[in-house]
């Protein structure tokens, strides 16, 4: 049975993660409150950032950066965007 969770970031009842993300208190929170939906969504972005700032996960300032931006993506706050990117118009795919 899927496991469903209030999705801080879509605001409604989703399909949860199957499991903490990460270790400690951060992964227990995205597991309790963050849907599979807006957990795909955010690694998607993830690897946006990355690709455009030509980030290295072994740089300590570019994995601050991205947590930042994980906490704001979550939070419906404003996040950085790749420069140029413009998002789907879901609309045509109706």
């Amino acid at each position: 049975m899927t496991r469903m969770i209030l999705c801080r970031k879509y605001g409604k009842q989703l399909p949860g993660l199957s499991s903490p993300p990460m270790p400690g208190p951060l992964g227990q929170d995205i597991f309790e409150n963050v849907s599979e939906k807006a957990w795909e969504d955010w690694q998607e972005l993830q690897t946006m950032l990355i690709n455009e700032h030509h980030l290295s996960l072994q740089d300590f300032e570019a994995r601050r950066y991205l947590l930042e931006q994980m906490k704001q993506f979550f939070a419906n706050e404003p996040v950085d965007q790749p420069s140029g990117y413009v998002p789907p118009d879901i609309s045509q795919n109706k």
